[in-house]
């Protein structure tokens, strides 16, 4: 049950907030479901690859391309006075699909009975993957690639289930609540990792 939740909720949030960029980005409505749709399904296709899962498991996910296609539908035909009101809802949404497709992506590895380092980097291209595709597509500097925290919170969730620390229902939902909140502060408190630029100031 907290698998098919994560994954319904992860597909919504990446399916709205790849709609949201393409919609910034004035792509037409087809860039709009094609980024959508890449963002919501880019990161598993990244970690079935990795984890040794064909990648053609991800066309038996109907469900989950209807709710992706109804979410983007729902975006692309809200009004634009009030749209403009929830692009800066857009990294919420990141923050949203980055949690839950990095603890579906440890649970997966788990499951499959991987070491921790699997679990770990599955976690990482689970939450990060379709953010990734997404950026690159929408001709953006992937965030991940940035100074900015995030990536660092698919890693923590990874540790935290590779590690038996969270396992049963509601220690995943309370993991699930907290890397949403710490993704949310890193970016409302502008938390960075340490840099170094080559640039001549």
């Amino acid at each position: 049950m907290t698998w098919e939740v994560l994954s319904i909720i992860g597909t919504i949030a990446f399916a709205v907030s790849g709609a949201i960029v393409a919609m910034e980005e004035e792509y037409d409505i087809l860039g709009v479901y094609i980024l959508g749709i890449v963002t919501a399904f880019g990161g598993g296709a990244f970690r079935n690859l990795l984890i040794g899962v064909p990648v053609s498991a991800l066309w038996e996910q109907g469900l989950f391309f209807q709710i992706a296609l109804l979410s983007i539908t729902a975006v692309f035909l809200f009004p634009n006075n009030l749209l403009r009101h929830w692009q800066k809802w857009g990294n919420f949404f990141d923050a949203i699909g980055l949690s839950a497709f990095a603890i579906q992506g440890a649970i997966y590895a788990v499951n499959m009975n991987h070491p921790l380092s699997a679990v770990i980097v599955a976690a990482v291209l689970t939450g990060i993957g379709g953010g990734i595709i997404r950026d690159l597509l929408a001709g953006r500097k992937p965030i991940v690639l940035r100074a900015e925290i995030y990536a660092v919170w698919a890693i923590f969730a990874g540790l935290m289930i590779g590690l038996k620390i969270a396992s049963n229902p509601w220690e995943l939902y309370i993991l699930f609540v907290a890397v949403t909140a710490l993704r949310v502060l890193s970016y409302s408190h502008n938390w960075k990792l340490p840099s170094r630029s080559l640039r001549a100031h």
